[in-house]
């Protein structure tokens, strides 16, 4: 049927609000037109502090809102003065590999991240701490004045305050996880690729508020649904606790989910849970009962198994309904064909179909936290490294239903024990691709008295990355797979340049012979090439090389995307021979030229040479 024509003009205000909900999915609400029905409008106040970076006036309540939200979006969209520094000695295959691992602040590292990674991301998964009274947050509201920034490596400082204990007897119990998270995921919104997802572990203490705060950040029509993934194979015995506890929850939200519906999902490997015992030419299937159970109606009439048993009871479909089924061979009876009837559902219809269970309960393809532990203490050779990491079972499960391609990039930022990596190497050298991880993670410092302490790790980042390697080493032994088993780490530091916000009262002669240069001296090169790439929005995982031109450093990013020179009194000669390779963007240190007429000359020499070259002087 053809669309009805309106023959009336645009709605302007219905269409400003879609860009707008595109944009900004957390500044609409749902209100109530005169007619009764119900339509989208906007929250200006949600809107205004979106823009702001100041407290915008009005009531914050728990429900809708928590105390510290208003603040949460500050803290989100405020900006910073830090850098990622190469961390050559620690990294793996550093010149070859595109693999990342960040070092730092989670909310830190994000921000960095979102000219570089923008909307570059296919799946984020994260396994956040789950707010159980014990767990710590991070103390996303504290202030450093600019004369800081050098002591504070952009870690934890000497008080702990980064990261605090979150006990449930603080009447901010809730509201400090939900500004936690509220921050990150405004900002990990912005890296979702349009037919990007996100997958969040949690358990029952903040399920609720978490997923009111993804309905806010994401929208609610991107919501694609709540896997309940069974953790435990066995009861526990909590006596504490009415009911025991053997399940977590997984939220999965789209960035477009029309979009993502064009594109198509990823299918499941099914053939742990599908079987073909009587050689069913359609193929492998699985079946369920068709009598009804206790607690449901169905129809009542008369089968008679392959064996002659006659069966009077109350069954899921009407009798027409089974006859079709049975002549199509759906209908199976076990027990040598004298059990109880059972209706088959086929391994090909449930891929076709492209949707995954909401209850991830097998083992076999989920995997369990037993099974992680276990795998733990193969790769490591010893018990109790780090607690209850994730499988990667149920990881790579993720990333086949994410539909995740060769080339692009997982990202994870609770990384913890880094399961997500492991997990992307796995499912890499199963089908010969090159999937890529982003690992972020803070350097939580290990308790002295812990098993990983007593082994030799300081922090949490020391075992994810160590993880890494011996996962690689396995992996390469049993498989042979040529892929990518390295990583680039990076840390968060303060900006590589110095701090120039003098009142004039303050300057003296030291201090202006101190600022002939506006770099900090512990900066090498490195430092100044890879924080270029992330203010000229370049991913950090691509390949480069540095040569000697004229006595002087060249750094060649990406056959071209950049070339840099920080070296003191660069000649108008190498200035040529750089601009002769027509780079996409060309930088140099202030520094480097000896005045003014000097960088005035180095624009004439590109306008002459490259003109399409854009040059920049930090």
């Amino acid at each position: 049927m053809s669309e009805k024509m309106k023959m009336q003009s645009e709605d302007m205000v219905e269409k400003n609000i879609e860009i707008i909900r595109n944009s900004f999915p957390s500044c609409i609400t749902e209100m109530t037109s005169e007619d009764g029905s119900v339509k989208y409008g906007i929250d200006f106040n949600v809107m205004k502090q979106m823009l702001s970076t100041e407290l915008v006036d009005g009531e914050e309540h728990y429900g809708l809102t928590w105390v510290g939200k208003k603040q949460a979006i500050i803290d989100a969209n405020s900006s910073i003065r830090k850098t990622f520094r190469p961390q050559i000695q620690r990294s793996i295959d550093w010149d070859s590999t595109e693999n990342v691992y960040i070092e730092g602040d989670n909310l830190e590292a994000l921000k960095l991240l979102q000219e570089s990674y923008l909307e570059g991301i296919k799946l984020i998964y994260i396994d956040p701490p789950y707010n159980t009274g014990n767990d710590f947050v991070y103390n996303d509201s504290f202030k450093a004045k600019s004369d800081e920034y050098e002591e504070e490596a952009g870690i934890i400082d000497n008080e702990g305050k980064r990261m605090i204990v979150n006990p449930e007897t603080s009447g901010r119990f809730h509201s400090r996880w939900c500004s936690m998270m509220f921050s990150r995921l405004l900002l990990s919104r912005n890296l979702l690729s349009k037919d990007g997802v996100i997958f969040i572990s949690i358990d029952d203490n903040e399920v609720e508020n978490l997923k009111h705060i993804c309905n806010e950040v994401f929208g609610k029509q991107n919501f694609e649904g709540h896997i309940h993934w069974r953790r435990r194979h066995n009861q526990p015995n909590d006596k504490t606790k009415m009911i025991g506890i053997v399940t977590e929850h997984i939220l999965v939200y789209a960035k477009d989910s029309s979009y993502l519906k064009q594109v198509g999902v990823g299918k499941l490997d099914l053939t742990a849970t599908f079987t073909n015992a009587d050689n069913d030419p359609k193929g492998p299937w699985a079946s369920k009962p068709w009598k009804t159970g206790s607690d449901q109606n169905g129809s009542r009439y008369t089968i008679v198994t392959p064996t002659g048993k006659i069966l009077d009871e109350e069954w899921m479909g009407e009798e027409a309904t089974y006859k079709k089924y049975l002549e199509e061979g759906r209908i199976y009876f076990p027990k040598g064909g004298d059990g109880m009837p059972r209706k088959k559902y086929y391994q090909f219809e449930r891929e076709d179909e492209g949707q995954c269970a909401t209850n991830w309960w097998s083992h076999d393809q989920f995997g369990h936290n037993q099974g992680a532990n276990d795998c733990m203490t193969e790769l490591f050779g010893t018990k109790n490294i780090f607690s209850n990491p994730k499988p990667i079972e149920l990881l790579r499960a993720i990333i086949k239903v994410a539909n995740v391609k060769d080339g692009e990039v997982v990202l994870d930022f609770f990384s913890g024990s880094a399961s997500t990596a492991h997990a992307v190497m796995k499912l890499n050298s199963e089908s010969n691709a090159h999937r890529k991880f982003i690992m972020i993670q803070i350097p939580e410092e290990c308790p002295k008295k812990s098993e990983a302490f007593k082994n030799g790790y300081e922090n949490i980042c020391q075992i994810g990355q160590e993880r890494i390697r011996r996962a690689a080493k396995k992996i390469k032994d049993e498989t042979s797979a040529e892929i990518d088993y390295g990583y680039r780490v990076f840390s968060i530091d303060s900006t590589n340049m110095k701090d120039v916000y003098y009142a004039a009262e303050d300057y003296t002669q030291d201090l202006l012979s101190m600022m002939e240069s506006n770099i900090k001296p512990d900066r090498t090169s490195l430092d100044l090439l890879f924080g270029c790439l992330l203010e000229w929005g370049l991913p950090l995982s691509l390949p480069y090389t540095s040569e000697l031109i004229d006595g002087c450093t060249v750094h060649n990013y990406n056959d071209g995307d950049l070339i840099a020179c920080f070296d003191e009194k660069i000649s108008d000669d190498v200035v040529k021979k750089i601009a002769k390779r027509k780079p996409h963007r060309a930088v140099f240190r202030d520094s480097s030229f000896k005045d003014s007429p000097s960088k005035i000359n180095v624009g004439e020499i590109f306008k002459m040479l490259a003109p399409d070259t854009r040059v920049k002087v930090i």
